[in-house]
């Protein structure tokens, strides 16, 4: 990401530092560099479950080719759109930030939570059905799927919902930050570019870990 300042301009300029930092710009810098430290840990652990999921797959081929098409593909692929368009509408609270153009960025700042929100809503409709079809091996649940795959397919619907749960989880986290940073921005609070363009990385990522965990779950039976 190439720097931007962050440096305050009215009616931001009565905004202080915390105690430990001698400026904004040096408050800012630190705040970035703990983010894209969280980040890295962030995609070292989902590329571990990446990697081993990757290593299933290959060992199971037909079974994991079989459990994927069972997926609502259309739901996923409209849950991935409305995730990238989400990364959009945050980058323009980012730009709008800036200018402090107050009633663009808080407008984006609701588009963007809003679509958080409707992915989440998706994705329950999809659990929903997934649960009724006995193909969540959850809470001691009963699994149902055809032989000779039956266990391979319950290792991948593990797979799916510990993806799946943890990036929702994620969103759920990101939808909050959003919304946090829609309440400062509806009460005009000082110092509020650094927070949106910091909640905005971590937006991105929820994002940029969906786009793996998509074509990995749900194009697993439409590779050829």
């Amino acid at each position: 990401m190439a720097y931007r300042s962050v440096i305050p301009t009215p009616p931001e300029a009565e905004a202080k530092p915390a105690p430990q930092f001698d400026s904004l710009r040096q408050q800012y810098e630190a705040d970035t560099l703990g983010m894209w430290i969280f980040l890295a840990s962030e995609i070292l652990f989902f590329g571990g479950l990446f990697m081993t999921y990757t290593i299933y797959r290959a060992a199971y081929p037909e079974a994991f080719e079989a459990a994927s098409g069972r997926l609502d593909f259309l739901l996923g692929g409209l849950n991935t759109a409305i995730l990238l368009t989400s990364s959009l509408t945050m980058t323009l609270a980012d730009d709008a930030v800036m200018p402090r153009n107050r009633k663009a960025l808080i407008g984006w700042l609701s588009v963007t939570a809003l679509l958080g929100a409707v992915f989440l809503a998706i994705k329950g409709v999809e659990y929903v059905h997934e649960f009724r079809e006995q193909l969540a091996p959850l809470f001691g649940r009963p699994f149902e799927f055809p032989q000779p795959h039956t266990e391979q397919a319950r290792l991948f619907f593990s797979f799916y919902f510990a993806l799946t749960g943890l990036h929702a989880l994620h969103l759920f986290i990101g939808i909050v930050v959003v919304l946090v940073m829609l309440v400062l921005a509806i009460r005009g609070a000082p110092g509020l570019e650094a927070k949106v363009i910091i909640a905005g990385l971590y937006w991105h990522l929820v994002d940029l870990i969906w786009v793996f965990v998509f074509p990995l779950l749900y194009l697993a039976a439409r590779h050829g």
